[in-house]
């Protein structure tokens, strides 16, 4: 017998419970994100380094990397910053063996954190539901099961109603949206893990100004985007309203990377002559840079910050 359930449920059984995707899979062998990219560790380090020196270089400064997936970021920061830096992923699969032994991996978010603590595309993953509004113009969760067909369930109420009103409201019959308050509460969870220093978010999001119509529900396995089925299969997210996370900062990630730094030019062709070597990888950073910063790619991502006692 077929059995629906709303998403939030759905999603947290296919992502996160046993067998679910995120307990098998490697996000790299889905999807590209900006902490797979060694270019990205150069500018989280720039970072880092301007929240260490904002704390005054205590004696131990934290990088906590939640949804670390394979490690790839950590891996980078591991030869960029000193052995001061406490390295620690939070993944719910195991380490991998060939990550650098001083990379801690935890299944937990730590306490109490002295540092910078990062989480690269984890709020749209956070199981939500979804609300959709019925022929007749009232408000319902949508349920689903587990071939992916959905059908309306019960009225929206509560805090769910109360975040819709002031966050997403949809009126007209077949409008959709994603309730955001599993991502404000995870947001809240990681920002309570830093006792001093900088909390950060990156994600794919929108604005109160540009919500779309019909939700933003994606699915993708092998690369390639497909239907959301909650059965394991497959990568299944949702983009983040941004504003509505209690954040003290919202810009995209291509003003962030602007900030820090982050090298788009391509180097001088003279350099080619001089040093083909240098200038092959100057122009292969140069192009992993754009890619961060495409205004139609992962520039797009929305970073949110939030900083305690003197962090950027």
């Amino acid at each position: 017998m077929t059995q629906f359930t709303r998403w939030s449920l759905a999603m947290e059984r296919a992502l996160y419970g046993p067998g679910g995707f995120y307990r098998r899979e490697l996000p790299r062998h889905h999807f590209s994100t900006s902490a797979q990219t060694p270019v990205f560790a150069e500018a989280v380090a720039r970072l880092a380094e301007e929240v260490d020196e904002g704390l005054g270089r205590p004696a131990v400064f934290d990088v906590v990397d939640v949804g670390a997936g394979n490690g790839e970021l950590l891996g980078h920061l591991a030869s960029l910053l000193d052995e001061r830096a406490r390295l620690t992923a939070v993944e719910l699969r195991p380490k991998p063996r060939d990550l650098p032994e001083r990379i801690a991996w935890s299944a937990d978010v730590p306490r109490g954190v002295t540092g910078l603590v990062i989480a690269c595309e984890l709020l749209d993953n956070m199981p939500c539901d979804i609300a959709v509004v019925d022929e007749s113009g009232e408000v319902r969760y949508e349920e689903v099961d587990e071939s992916g067909e959905t059908r309306p369930g019960d009225p929206v109420t509560g805090a769910d109603a109360k975040w819709l009103a002031e966050w997403w409201p949809i009126r007209e019959p077949g409008e959709r949206a994603e309730i955001g308050l599993p991502r404000e509460a995870k947001w809240r969870e990681l920002a309570g893990c830093a006792e001093t220093g900088t909390v950060l978010a990156i994600d794919y999001g929108h604005t109160s100004a540009a919500r779309p119509a019909g939700g933003t529900l994606a699915a993708f396995r092998g690369g390639r985007g497909v239907r959301p089925v909650p059965d394991g299969s497959c990568d299944i997210t949702a983009h983040v309203a941004v504003d509505a996370i209690p954040c003290e900062q919202v810009r995209t990630q291509r003003e962030a990377l602007g900030e820090l730094g982050l090298p788009v030019d391509r180097p001088p062709l003279a350099l080619a002559y001089r040093d083909p070597t240098g200038y092959a990888v100057e122009l292969a950073r140069a192009s992993a840079s754009a890619r961060l910063t495409a205004r139609s790619g992962l520039g797009a991502h929305w970073w949110m910050t939030t900083s305690k006692a003197g962090g950027r």
